[in-house]
């Protein structure tokens, strides 16, 4: 990917990389000159949008009108399609930026999806936002942030989460509606904290980041070598079938959450 493709913000020795035309996703977070997410085309940390994980075998329905997704993880439909489109850019600064993309086939409804990311030298907070002007749909919005397990020396990190449900996962990787006391890991399994995401990675004597949102669900993924994800969205795995959550002409769907960090 070319420089001229990508969006670099900067706060003191923290640096953004943006990747708009790469369904905008961030490429890279370095802070101190340690990258922190696993670099790659299909990594870094991109948006889930307009659904996050799994839409069970891609149908969904709004109201009484069914739709069929393409099915991009057979049997499912998995992660939106915002990861996959080109988004613009609407604003950059030195250390903020937005980007806006409109939503089109394979999506049957219209509307424009926002996002932001303001960075500081401690913190980034993004933020993502559904509108439409026409037919009221179900939608959910989130990130899916692939940090690496080692930073390249020292120990690999820890996660830690006090969450009040672990979503019980199906055989099909979707929850079966049941919820259930979380378990130990390794997980790629749904979380419920009714009072907020808040999620620590710590790598010793190196860095500790904290993932937090006001939003209620979160999924947390570590089975690969070489990552760990946590991921903050607005509803669970099949959520636009479970727990859906309508954007209309008066009420956008809106989420953020904020990732801070302290050098140990």
């Amino acid at each position: 990917m070319s420089s001229e493709e990508s969006v670099r913000l900067a706060a003191g020795d923290v640096e953004l990389t943006v990747s708009p035309q790469n369904g905008c996703r961030v490429g890279g977070l370095s802070i101190g000159g340690t990258e922190v997410l696993r670099q790659g085309e299909r990594y870094g940390c991109f948006p889930m949008v307009p659904w996050c994980g799994r839409v069970r075998n891609g149908l969904f329905h709004n109201g009484d009108v069914a739709h069929q997704l393409p099915l991009n993880s057979p049997p499912h439909a998995i992660h939106g399609t915002g990861r996959d489109t080109a988004w613009r850019t609407a604003r950059t600064a030195k250390s903020e930026a937005s980007f806006t993309y409109d939503l089109a086939e394979p999506w049957p409804y219209t509307g424009r999806v926002t996002q932001t990311f303001e960075l500081a030298e401690d913190s980034l907070t993004l933020a993502m936002g559904i509108e439409t002007y026409d037919t009221s749909f179900p939608a959910q919005a989130g990130w899916h942030p692939w940090f690496r397990r080692n930073l390249g020396s020292g120990e690999d990190a820890r996660v830690d989460f006090s969450a009040a449900w672990q979503e019980q996962r199906g055989g099909d990787h979707l929850p079966t509606g049941q919820r259930i006391a979380p378990r130990p890991g390794p997980w790629d399994d749904c979380f419920g904290m009714p009072d907020g995401v808040s999620v620590t990675l710590t790598w010793p004597q190196q860095l500790e980041l904290t993932v937090a949102s006001r939003a209620e669900w979160v999924v947390i993924y570590d089975e690969q070598a070489e990552a760990v994800c946590v991921e903050p969205q607005s509803g669970p795995p099949n959520g636009l079938n479970t727990h859906p959550q309508l954007v209309t002409p008066i009420e956008p769907l809106e989420i953020a959450t904020t990732w801070t960090w302290r050098r140990l």
